[in-house]
C-alpha cells in the first residue's frame, strides 16, 4: 500500500485538541486559582520568563519539568496537583487539593505559592479564586451556608449539568484578595464531570476579568473621544459657514481635519487589539456558561442572569465605543471628501480666471507686436530710403530728376518692400512656431 507523507504539523495539530485535559476530582476537595498578566504588551511578553517562574515553583517541590516550549503542565507538587497553562496574554496556576478546611475559603492552599515566589512573578495578579467543593447537603442546608459565605445582592447560584452539581458565587473580592466559588456535588457526579465544572468556574472568572480590560480602556479614552467629536462637529460647521457666518479658509480647515484624523487613527490603532480581545473573551464567557446547562436554584439568579445584568452592559459599552470610533473616522473621511470637492471647485474657478487673464495679456501682446511692427517698418523705411537715395542719386542727376522728385518716387517703393519683408519674416516665425 502506498504511504502518503504526513504534513509536518499533522500530529501537533491533532494532539493540541487533547493537550489540556480536565482534572479528575472527588468531593470534598478544593482548588486555588491564580492568573498572572504582564501590565503592558502582554501578548508580546517574554514567555521564557513565564517558564522560568514555573520551574522555580516546581524545583521547590522537586517536581518534573515540562518539555521545552510547552504551554501547559499538570503534575504533583507536594500534597497538591498543579495545572499550569500559558495563554495569549496571561498564565494560570490552579492547585487542586483533597478535603476542605473547617473554615470556608481560608486560603490555606495559597500557601503553596510562597510570598517570595509570588513577588518574583513576571507580571501582576489579574485574578485569583478559591473553589470549595462539598457533597450535596440538601437544598435547605445550601441556602443556609450561601447566606454566610456570599453577599446576597450579588449571589448567583444554579444547578448545572442535569442537576449533578450546584454552583454558587458572588464575583466579589474577599478580604484576602480572592474570588470565591462553591460547588455542591450529587453522588452521581463523576470525577471528570466535577473537574470540568471546577475548571469552567475558573475560566468564567478569568475571561470575565480579562474582558473588563476593554471597559477600562473605553473609560480612559472617553474624554478624548468627546473632545475629538466636538472638534469634528465644529470643523463641519466651519466648512459650511454655519459657525462663524462665513466659510473658513480651506488650508486652515485641512490642517484641523488632518489633526483630527491622525488622533482618531492613533486611538483606533491603540485600542484595536484590546477591543478584539474583549470580543473574544466575552464569547468565551458566554460559551463556558452555556455548556454548564444551568437551571434555577430556589429563585436565585443564575450565572447567565448575573452576566446579563452586570457583565453584558459593560461589553455593550465597549462595542458602542468601538462603533463610535469607526463612525467618527467615517465622518472625518466624508469631511475630507467634501473639503476636497470644495478645493477642486475653487481651484477650477481660479484656473478659469487665470486663463481669462492670460487671454487678455496675449491680446495686448499681439497689439503691441503689431504696433512694434508698424514702427519698425517706418524706422527701417526711413534708413532704407536714405540708402537708396545715395545709390540712386547719380542716376537721378543723369535723368535730370531733382532729389525731391527722386525721393517722392522711391519712398513708396521702399516702404512697400520693407513692409513685405517684415510680413514675410513674421509669417515664417509663426509658421515655425506652429
Amino acid at each position: 500500500m502506498a504511504i502518503v507523507e504526513d504534513h509536518p504539523l499533522r500530529y501537533a495539530l491533532a494532539n493540541e485538541l487533547h493537550a489540556r485535559p480536565f482534572p479528575s476530582l472527588k468531593a470534598p476537595c478544593h482548588a486555588a486559582f491564580l492568573a498572572i498578566k504582564q501590565e503592558v504588551d502582554a501578548s508580546a511578553r517574554d514567555r521564557d520568563a513565564d517558564r522560568e517562574h514555573l520551574l522555580a515553583l516546581l524545583d521547590r517541590y522537586g517536581a518534573d519539568h515540562p518539555k521545552p516550549g510547552a504551554t501547559h503542565w499538570f503534575g504533583k507538587i507536594g500534597r497538591y496537583e498543579l495545572k499550569w497553562e500559558s495563554h495569549t496574554e496571561f498564565v494560570t496556576y490552579t492547585l487542586f487539593g483533597e478535603g476542605v478546611a473547617e473554615r470556608p475559603f481560608d486560603g490555606t492552599a495559597f500557601a503553596a505559592f510562597s510570598a517570595d515566589w509570588l513577588a518574583a512573578a513576571p507580571g501582576k495578579r489579574m485574578t485569583s479564586a478559591l473553589v470549595r467543593v462539598e457533597p450535596h447537603p440538601g437544598e435547605d442546608k445550601i441556602m443556609d451556608v450561601l447566606g454566610d459565605w456570599f453577599v446576597p445582592e450579588s449571589l448567583a447560584c444554579s444547578r448545572v449539568l442535569d442537576d449533578s452539581v450546584t454552583i454558587a458565587g458572588d464575583f466579589r473580592i474577599d478580604e484576602n484578595g480572592h474570588m470565591r466559588f462553591a460547588a455542591f456535588v450529587q453522588d452521581d457526579c463523576g470525577p471528570r464531570r466535577l473537574g470540568r465544572v471546577v475548571q469552567r468556574l475558573c475560566e468564567i472568572e478569568t475571561y470575565k476579568t480579562m474582558s473588563m480590560l476593554g471597559l477600562s480602556r473605553v473609560r480612559s479614552m472617553g474624554s478624548k473621544l468627546t473632545e475629538i467629536d466636538e472638534t469634528l462637529t465644529s470643523i463641519m460647521g466651519q466648512m459650511t459657514g454655519q459657525m462663524a457666518g462665513k466659510a473658513t479658509p480651506p488650508d486652515k480647515t485641512l490642517n484641523s481635519l488632518l489633526q483630527v484624523s491622525s488622533e482618531l487613527e492613533a486611538l483606533a490603532a491603540r485600542s484595536a487589539y484590546r477591543f478584539a480581545a474583549t470580543r473574544a473573551y466575552e464569547a468565551i464567557v458566554s460559551q463556558r456558561i452555556e455548556v454548564l446547562r444551568e437551571d434555577r436554584f430556589r429563585g436565585l439568579q443564575t450565572f447567565s442572569e448575573f452576566m446579563m445584568r452586570r457583565f453584558d452592559p459593560a461589553m455593550r459599552t465597549v462595542a458602542a465605543t468601538q462603533g463610535r470610533i469607526s463612525t467618527m473616522s467615517e465622518r472625518a473621511t466624508r469631511a475630507s471628501d467634501l473639503l476636497r470637492t470644495r478645493v477642486d471647485v475653487e481651484r477650477s474657478a481660479q484656473n478659469q480666471a487665470l486663463l481669462e487673464s492670460m487671454d487678455k495679456r496675449a491680446d495686448l501682446q499681439l497689439r503691441l507686436q503689431k504696433t512694434v511692427e508698424g514702427l519698425s517698418v517706418v524706422a527701417i523705411s526711413y534708413y532704407a530710403v536714405n540708402l537708396v537715395l545715395y545709390m540712386a542719386g547719380p542716376l537721378g542727376d543723369a535723368a535730370g530728376l531733382s532729389k525731391l522728385v527722386l525721393t517722392a518716387l522711391l519712398t513708396p517703393l521702399v516702404i512697400l518692400a520693407v513692409w513685405w519683408m517684415v510680413r514675410r519674416i513674421r509669417d515664417k516665425m509663426e509658421g515655425g512656431g506652429g
